[in-house]
């Protein structure tokens, strides 16, 4: 690269918007205007003014108090805060070889400026003087909880070790940024260049909804005319629920499960053996057995054995279901005439005749009404009933793809409660998945911060003039990453640092999964399930056979999920050097649970995002299982009270979850909202693995 973070001249700096007040409503990024050559300059004045303010908390001749050190280090890093927000939405959501390229060298300056930072022991000694005397400062619970928080994190990150450990710990935390960062960058790489061009006689079994997505995807790529299969999950897993043409089932199934593994240079598999050596190493240094019993200390699980023995009670009637649904799935073809044995790539297939057959339900039936606006309105009327916040969509935000849109939140009285950017559509410049991130994070530090709250999806778009149609599955995320976008939308507290989604990583995903439940309720979806030709609602026939089908298929979706959880748990609890072939690692841990042949793992190593485009759920994958513990047991509170609105019941669940973000005790803020700890059952009575498990 021509241009490094040292060479910015002073003039570059003045013009830059990035560096500039953003005359924009309500201060919003002014995404027009910036350019990536914008960012290296940005960053390093982030980075130094950043530095200059730790440089003076930590050298304050005065003694150390809660005001001079803990709320010092929260005002801390506002630039910083401001210009990666911006670029790291960019990186994921649109994306361009430029910003790609900026992206490897800001990855390993991001390290190499919180290092020193986080391993600062005189910082630290501040902060454990603090620490040791916190019941004798007079603290509110928020503040005892941003003390001990502080502490732990910085003691976590290596702050107590000798000079040499340090700088080792220091060296293993940048080559992990940069590998993070390659390991993302090559996933992205194999999702770009593949694609299946669908000609006439390939579409058989497509839905015409399918068909105009497939074209909207060609169109995407410079493609118009054409009809495209991508690597985008969206566009994959339709497409083998429904093709008839198993050849080509079986090109994109194997296409999307190499991502990562096809011995180019997108290749994950190098990465994964270095990530996960450097990892057990770090944990070695901070006295950690392993890296799961590190990660794992500092969560609700808190060790690997708790949470193994989550997953194993799961596994067990999760693999007796799919094992029983194979038989019926390979029955089913040789009812047909079929000569094979069922593969992975005909189980959503042969699985989606079955529910049609048992269940009289198919996705096809219910996707006309499930149209992108209408489960977008009913997200939003859900969050105005349970939480009294509206939503009022403003054209003149900035954003950064014209897909993007934004509404503006307001409160019950009708005063400004901030932003939510909803970005839906697949694109190539976007990573896959679907995920809730922002701009700005709500706190009160020093005035009303308002919340700048994004959700990004990878929806297909409709074509021909037909709007957007969601499978269930869709419908189901958007809710999913809306109740994420609520936790960050409702959050109410004075620190920067426990603001919104900023709790343990098996607590994360409580408010999310439990906002799923409205999606699937009868009220809701007789209200904004309405066809998008006929504006009709959703017949109440087909409500049932939808309602009595979602529990179809559960073993399946168990044991592709749970697969994944326990392989990430073995990758970081065996030694390194078990896995340094990845392949026969995988091989032999899913050869010892008795994984079924015919189920592929929802994330197979080398294109495990999760766990290896950087380090927030490495040894947590579990958590969403660990959350929806939770989830099925919380949504029982409405059932119990006898309505999924109950205003007392949505009460408790705005101040005691959404609203109080990291400020207390996860099992304290549970407990407070349920009344009692989560009941365990919950989860196997809601995948319907209950009676199987009680069978065993």
């Amino acid at each position: 690269m021509s241009e490094t973070l040292e060479e910015t001249a002073p003039s570059e700096a003045q013009a830059n918007p990035l560096l500039q007040p953003w005359q924009t409503p309500f201060e919003t990024p002014p995404f027009a205007e910036i350019a990536p050559e914008h960012f290296l300059p940005a960053f390093e004045q982030a980075f130094a003014d950043h530095a200059a303010e730790v440089a003076a908390i930590t050298h304050d001749p005065a003694t150390p108090d809660f005001a001079n050190t803990i709320t010092a280090l929260e005002r801390s890093g506002k630039l910083l805060s401001k210009v990666a927000a911006v670029f790291y939405d960019l990186v994921s959501a649109h994306s361009n070889p430029a910003i790609l390229e900026i992206d490897k060298e800001v990855s390993l300056r991001m390290a190499r400026h919180w290092n020193p930072i986080m391993m600062n022991a005189v910082l630290f000694g501040r902060i454990a003087m603090l620490h040791e005397n916190r019941k004798n400062l007079g603290l509110t619970g928020e503040e005892m909880r941003l003390l001990e928080r502080t502490y732990t994190r910085f003691h976590r990150s290596g702050a107590g070790l000798d000079e040499a450990a340090k700088t080792r710990k220091a060296e293993i935390n940048e080559r992990l940024a940069h590998l993070g960062t390659a390991f993302s960058h090559h996933l992205l790489g194999d999702e770009q260049e593949w694609f299946l061009e669908l000609g006439e006689d390939d579409r058989a079994g497509l839905s015409d909804s399918f068909v105009a997505a497939a074209k909207a995807a060609a169109d995407e790529r410079g493609m118009a005319g054409k009809a495209i299969v991508t690597l985008s999950r969206s566009s994959v897993e339709p497409f083998l629920k429904s093709s008839v043409r198993r050849d080509l089932r079986e090109k994109v199934y194997r296409a999307f499960t190499a991502r990562g593994d096809n011995r180019n240079a997108n290749d994950n598999n190098e990465t994964i053996v270095e990530i996960l050596a450097l990892r057990e190493e770090s944990a070695k240094i901070l006295g950690f057995p392993t890296y799961a019993a590190y990660r794992l200390e500092d969560s609700m699980a808190k060790t690997p054995d708790a949470v193994r023995g989550l997953l194993e009670r799961v596994w067990k009637p999760a693999r007796e279901r799919a094992l029983a649904d194979r038989d019926e799935l390979q029955a089913l073809i040789a009812e047909e005439g079929g000569n094979f044995a069922l593969a992975p790539w005909d189980w959503r297939y042969y699985a989606e005749k079955l529910r049609q057959r048992k269940a009289n339900f198919d996705d096809a039936a219910i996707k006309p009404y499930l149209v992108l606006d209408h489960m977008i309105e009913a997200a939003f009327d859900c969050a105005t009933r349970l939480f009294g916040i509206t939503f009022a969509e403003r054209r003149d935000i900035p954003v950064w793809h014209p897909d993007v849109r934004v509404w503006e939140i307001k409160n019950p009285d009708g005063s400004h409660k901030g932003l939510f950017y909803g970005d839906y559509f697949a694109r190539p410049s976007k990573r896959s998945g679907a995920w809730m991130t922002s701009l700005r994070d709500q706190q009160k530090l020093d005035g009303a911060i308002a919340p700048l709250i994004i959700n990004v999806c990878n929806f297909a778009k409709g074509a021909d003039g037909q709007p957007p149609l969601l499978s269930p599955d869709d419908a189901r995320t958007l809710f999913h990453e809306f109740g994420h976008a609520l936790h960050g939308i409702l959050s109410d507290v004075t620190y920067p640092s426990l603001s919104g989604t900023s709790v343990f990583t098996d607590f994360v995903e409580l408010p999310s999964q439990l906002y799923e439940h409205w999606q699937e309720q009868p009220q809701v979806l007789r209200q904004f399930a309405r066809h998008y030709q006929t504006g009709e609602p959703l017949p109440d026939d087909l409500l049932q056979r939808f309602l009595a089908a979602r529990k179809f298929n559960q073993g399946f979706a168990t044991v592709e999920f749970v697969s994944s959880a326990l392989l990430d748990l073995e990758f970081h609890t065996q030694p390194a050097d078990a896995s340094r072939d990845v392949a026969a690692f995988e091989k032999a841990e899913l050869e010892k649970i008795g994984m079924p042949a015919e189920i592929a793992m929802r994330h197979r190593p080398t294109q495990f995002g999760h766990i290896f485009s950087g380090d927030h759920y490495a040894s947590g994958y579990y958590s969403y299982m660990w959350s929806e513990v939770m989830d099925a047991d919380a949504f029982g509170a409405f059932e119990e009270a006898g309505d999924i609105f109950d205003p007392a019941t949505a009460k408790r669940l705005h101040d005691d979850i959404y609203s109080s973000g990291g400020s207390r005790d996860p099992e304290e803020a549970y407990v407070a909202f349920r009344g009692r700890d989560p009941e365990p059952d919950a989860l196997l009575r809601r995948r319907g693995l209950l009676e199987t498990s009680e069978a065993a």
